[in-house]
């Protein structure tokens, strides 16, 4: 894939991240909000493959750290990153940098097979991976213990669980329209 193409899609996906960040969050006692955020995480991982959806999130979360206010509520500037919903926000990338590799280590080569292998990625990734990070952060920052870190952050997966099948929807329907793209960006150099 050429450089500009690749920038393209990288810039596309932290727009799209952006975008998601318009739908008002849900503010909850724990100081993290919920968001849609994170299925623009799933999205970027297994559209991207995990070298671009990395890139795609920290050019998100630089654009946040410089001052946009990019986040759901309108929220951005360094003030977020000692905030309780810090870890989270550093497990993006990482989560979707799993998401995408755990992708390409998944059969796609029916809409199918592509929609079910993006439902387990973003379970890995935009999940599993995204929420260990936000444990992480509310033990570190909000002082929670390690039990009440875990338990507070159960009320995001019903959530969570609807945007690994959103994603896998939006995997199947670019499947069927676009059969030649390359998920998990196995064939993105």
């Amino acid at each position: 894939m050429n450089s500009s193409r690749s920038l393209a899609l990288i810039s596309l996906f932290a727009a799209l991240l952006a975008v998601f960040g318009l739908i008002p969050k849900i503010d909850l006692p724990l100081g993290v909000p919920i968001t849609l955020q994170t299925l623009g995480v799933m999205l970027a991982g297994c559209l991207l493959g995990p070298k671009r959806a990395l890139q795609a999130l920290l050019l998100f979360l630089v654009a946040v750290a410089l001052g946009l206010p990019l986040l759901s509520g309108g929220r951005g500037g360094l003030g977020v990153f000692m905030a309780p919903s810090a870890g989270y926000l550093i497990g993006w990338p990482l989560g979707a940098l799993v998401t995408g590799w755990v992708m390409t280590t998944l059969p796609s080569a029916t809409p199918r097979s592509a929609a079910i292998s993006a439902f387990v990625a973003s379970l890995a990734g935009g999940l599993l991976v995204v929420h260990v990070a936000g444990v992480v952060g509310l033990v570190n920052i909000a002082n929670l213990s390690w039990t009440q870190a875990t338990f507070g952050t159960l009320v995001f997966v019903p959530g969570d669980l609807l945007k690994c099948a959103v994603c896998a929807i939006v995997v199947h329907t670019v499947a069927r329209g676009l059969p030649d793209w390359n998920f998990g960006g196995r064939a993105l150099k």
